[in-house]
Parts: structure tokens; C-alpha cells; sequence
């Protein structure tokens, strides 16, 4: 049994589903109708920061998911698991990652939390759905360490089924099951992120030949995770705009952030994160912007307008669905979930990397800038912008701080939320989607799956929070690769990878900057005991000896 304290009203749902939905929504602004089951549309951004989009407080132009926060509701604590693979895990099944075999990537540790593909007594929310009347679509990437989603509960799926490689080559993109037509693509105009629009609006179509049968489409984008690459077109929008460098856009944000109220008027902007170059053990500090040499400054300002222009990008195919389900009158009974898998990713020094994800820097300059992002290239952000997309937080993927495992999170569904451009500052979790869909779609979560009996899901309907219901204190949990975190009302404790426990205030601190462990060992011991307590419940622990990965460096003895 997992240890985590569940709801007594969750409880409720686990047992008897229809009395838990009388009482979610049985208030004055709420009128459930059994009859009328909404769509659900889940999306997922790969590597996009904390304050990336426009409505978190970035100056990106992301107008599609802005009007989606206006007209729902915006989670400003919305937790993830730190890194690609065990978030997808964990939105695809509700469970924490290790618990499925997930707790790093999709390497084989041999050992329970660390199968590096997702455990053959997982369930997935597709398989659920399914059973429960819904049509299951995926446009998007996979990555959990199998190969094939359809054996997993989509119908139709396009995508890729590992980290992206590229978004230039229509190659590199499978569709399943292998007999279905696929588009073709004039030469050099397929775009990864385009076509995942494309097949997701398929995917619509197909949902309709039935009216009477609800649909589920997951768009699990693996934009703007690296490679940089983007149209032309998109780059040059951007491409005067980062010469301010990293530390102006991060005071430009943390000013609009609290303008929008995504944060306290008091939050301070946390010093230039530290980071820690391939392989090495000891961190440095990301350089001020001013101190870079001219050619240094114009090449890294391209590598963030080519990040931001993936999601520029990756906003305008949100939108054609959108459009879509607004030409089919279907919005207003459609669930939309929008957020991303981790924090901006770091990898692996300021410079960034290129060619392939290792030590090698290029350096662009003049002309060459002109080539960056396109179909023969292979660069990424780097740490010093991955900084500013985390604005103001902490670190960033792969670490248990708040700049790697805070989320934006946007709910959207005009025939049930009314409080349209809410702020919802309540702590949440990804564990939280599954239940959430489940809630929305009137189907129970199983107590048994195929005659073995199941584990509760450790999350809760986001509709408690976001209904402003009352709810017990919640306690979160989080690991990868070492790094770890507990969040349990006002306090969090955050550690590196071999480091020791720091204590912090999180109501007043959500920066991580003032360490109270000396003034409160209790609170720490406390704390550190219920992570012990899930850490080996869920096969986190024994942490592996060896993660069989180049870029970490061992610990020292």
C-alpha cells in the first residue's frame, strides 16, 4: 500500500464513484449531467519552463494558451517529477514513477524502480478510458520504453517513441498500427511539431464518426526539448529579442509574474543558478550576460530565439485544435489539461551543446547564425537561459529544486469550471491527472486489472483544489537521480544528489534561499522520515550504484 495520507473524499470516489461526483459537484455553480461526458484534450510540453509561456509571464508569444488561462484556470504550484520519462510515466498511469518501473530513464538498472520501461503491471489512464466508453489517440511522444502506445490503450497513435532526434525528418516519426496511411510531405516542409497538429486533428475526425462516444486525445508534444530546431520564419521574430541577454529577461519576468499575481509581490529573484558540466562533479556558476565576449552573446541570443520560436510554434498547432473542436461546437464540454513534463533543461553549461548531446560546443557566428535551427544542426539552450525559463526558481530538470519540478499548469473546461481566469495557488502534482480525468469521465479507477489487484492512486481530483474544497494537508514526494524532495505544507526539504537535506519555508521562501535546517531539526527529521518511508514503499531505494550514464560523475566515497 502506498503510504501517502489520501483524502477521505477520494476515498469516497475509489468506492463508490457516483455518490464522490453528487458531492464534488452538487454546489449551486455545478450541475453534473451523467448523459453528457466530456472530451478530454491533455497536453504536454517537453522542457518548458516555469515562465516561458505569456500567461506565466514570458515574452513569448504563446496568444492560444493565454486565452485557454483567461478563460480557465491557472495552477501556480503544480509539481512534476523532475525529468522526461518518469513525468510521461506518471501522466500516463497516476502513479509516482519508480512505482512503475520509471525512476530514471529507459535504461534497465535491474531493479524494481528502475526498469527503464513502464512495468507490465502498469494501467494506463488510455486503458481505463477505453474501458469506460472513450476513443484513445496520442500525437506525440511516447518515451516510456516500449513500442507500441497501442498495446497500452490508444486506438491510433503518431509520434515518436523515444526522445526527439530531430524535427526535420519525417523518418524519425512513427505511426501505429503500422497499416494506417500516414501524410505525405512535399520535400522540406515536414515539421515534427507541425505534423503532430496534423495527425491530432486526424485523430479528431476519427473521434467524431460516433457522436454519442466520448474522445480522448493526449498531444504530447517534445517541443522545445533539443535539438533547437524551427522554421525561419519563427526564429526571426525572436532573433533581436534575447541581446538583452539572461539577467534582463529574468528581471523583466519576475515583474510581470507578479503583475499577473503567479507569484507573491515579495518573491525574490534567486541568484544565477549554479550548474554542472558533463561529467563533473563540482558546479559553477551561470556568468552574468555582460561579462560574455560580443560573438558568445549573439550566438547564445540565437539559441533562445530558435527555444522560443519552438513554442511559439507549438502554440499555433494548440490553436488549430482548438479551432478545430470550436468549428465542431465541442469546447465547451471538453476537458483541457495543459502543462509540461519537468523544468527547462540545463544541459549541459551555459554555452549549451551541439552536434550531439555531450561536452562539444560550436560557435556561430555572422552568417552562420542564419543556419542555426535548421535540418542540418543539433544545438541546445544551455544553463543560462534554461535559468531565465525557470524564472525565478532554482536549478532546473533533472533536480528535486523548484526550477526542475515546478510546472505551469492551465485547466480549461467552460461547462464545469466558472472561474474563468482563476489563479489556484493550492499545491498540486501530475499524480493528480489521472484522477482528475477519471472524476471528469464518470469512470472508476479499478481495484483489479487483469484478476490482479491494483494499488490506490496516490494523487486527487485537481477539481478539489480548484473548486476550492476543503482538503487535508497533502505531503508530495519526489526523486531523480539522487536529487530528492519532500513538500509538505509550508515546508520543503530539497537535497542534491549526495548532498544533505536543506529546510525551507516555502510559504514565505519559494526561491530556496534562506536554509533553516539548523533552526528547525525537527521539522527536517520529520520530514525525512516519511520520505524514508515512501522512498522504500515505491523502489526508490536502494538508489542504483551505477545510472550507466556518462554525464554524471560518481559520487565521491
Amino acid at each position: 500500500m502506498m503510504p501517502d495520507p489520501v483524502l477521505p473524499v477520494f476515498r469516497i470516489w475509489q468506492i463508490c464513484p457516483l455518490l464522490f461526483l453528487v458531492i464534488l459537484f452538487s454546489g449551486p455553480e455545478q450541475c453534473w449531467c451523467a448523459e453528457q461526458k466530456p472530451n478530454i484534450l491533455l497536453i504536454v510540453a517537453d522542457d518548458l519552463g516555469y515562465s516561458d509561456l505569456g500567461c506565466f509571464g514570458g515574452e513569448i508569444k504563446t496568444p492560444q494558451l493565454d486565452s485557454l488561462a483567461r478563460q480557465g484556470v491557472r495552477l501556480t504550484q503544480f509539481y512534476n517529477t523532475g525529468r522526461c520519462c518518469p513525468s510521461r510515466g506518471t501522466i500516463m498511469t497516476g502513479q509516482y514513477p519508480h512505482r512503475i518501473g520509471l525512476g530514471h530513464m529507459t535504461r534497465n538498472l535491474n531493479q524494481r524502480g528502475y526498469q527503464g520501461h513502464l512495468s507490465d503491471e502498469a494501467i494506463t489512464v488510455a486503458q481505463i478510458l477505453k474501458q469506460g466508453g472513450y476513443r484513445t489517440f496520442l500525437s506525440g511522444k511516447w518515451h516510456l520504453g516500449t513500442e507500441d502506445p497501442t498495446k497500452s490503450g490508444f486506438e491510433e497513435f503518431y509520434g515518436t517513441l523515444v526522445s526527439a532526434k530531430t524535427f526535420w525528418d519525417v523518418d524519425h516519426f512513427s505511426r501505429l498500427p503500422a497499416s494506417r496511411s500516414t501524410h505525405t510531405y512535399p520535400k522540406g516542409e515536414f515539421y515534427g511539431t507541425d505534423a503532430l497538429g496534423d495527425y491530432a486533428i486526424d485523430f479528431l475526425r476519427k473521434g467524431r464518426q460516433n457522436p454519442e462516444q466520448p474522445w480522448f486525445l493526449y498531444l504530447a508534444f517534445n517541443a522545445p526539448h533539443f535539438p533547437l530546431h524551427a522554421p525561419q520564419e519563427e526564429i526571426l521574430k525572436y532573433a533581436d529579442r534575447y541581446q538583452v541577454g539572461w539577467d534582463k529577461i529574468r528581471e523583466e519576468r519576475l515583474t510581470r509574474m507578479k503583475k499577473m499575481g503567479i507569484v507573491p509581490p515579495e518573491t525574490k529573484l534567486s541568484p544565477r543558478s549554479r550548474y554542472w558540466d558533463w561529467g563533473e562533479a563540482e558546479a559553477r556558476v551561470n556568468p552574468a550576460w555582460n561579462s560574455l565576449p560580443t560573438d558568445r552573446r549573439g550566438d547564445l541570443a540565437r539559441r533562445m530565439a530558435i527555444f522560443a520560436a519552438m513554442v511559439d510554434r507549438m502554440d499555433q498547432n494548440i490553436g488549430r485544435v482548438i479551432t478545430s473542436l470550436k468549428q465542431n461546437n465541442e469546447l465547451e464540454n471538453t476537458l483541457i489539461i495543459f502543462t509540461s513534463d519537468n523544468g527547462a533543461c540545463a544541459e549541459w553549461d551555459p554555452f549549451g551543446f551541439d552536434i550531439r548531446s555531450s561536452r562539444n560546443n560550436t560557435l556561430y557566428w555572422g552568417d552562420q547564425l542564419d543556419k542555426m535551427g535548421g535540418p542540418d544542426t543539433h544545438h541546445s539552450v544551455g544553463s543560462g537561459w534554461a535559468n531565465a525559463s525557470n524564472t525565478p526558481w532554482r536549478l532546473y530538470k533533472h533536480y528535486n529544486h523548484e526550477g526542475g519540478i515546478a510546472s505551469p499548469g492551465i485547466v480549461h473546461w467552460p461547462a464545469q469550471i466558472k472561474q474563468q481566469g482563476a489563479i489556484v495557488s493550492t499545491p498540486a502534482h501530475i499524480i493528480d491527472i489521472v484522477p482528475t480525468l477519471l472524476t471528469a469521465a464518470q469512470v472508476a479507477y479499478p481495484t483489479q486489472w487483469n484478476g490482479v489487484k491494483t494499488i490506490p492512486l496516490p494523487g486527487q481530483s485537481l477539481f478539489i483544489p480548484i473548486n476550492n474544497s476543503s482538503q487535508t494537508e497533502r505531503t508530495l514526494y519526489f526523486e531523480h537521480q539522487g536529487n530528492r524532495a519532500i513538500r509538505e505544507g509550508r515546508w520543503k526539504l530539497s537535497a542534491l544528489r549526495g548532498g544533505p537535506w536543506e529546510l525551507y519555508d516555502i510559504s514565505v521562501d519559494r526561491t530556496e534561499l534562506n536554509n533553516l535546517t539548523e533552526k528547525h531539526p525537527e521539522v527536517v527529521k520529520q520530514l525525512d522520515q516519511k520520505w524514508q518511508t515512501w522512498a522504500k514503499a515505491n523502489f526508490v531505494l536502494p538508489f542504483p550504484t551505477d545510472y550507466r550514464i556518462d554525464y554524471l560523475a560518481p559520487l565521491k566515497k
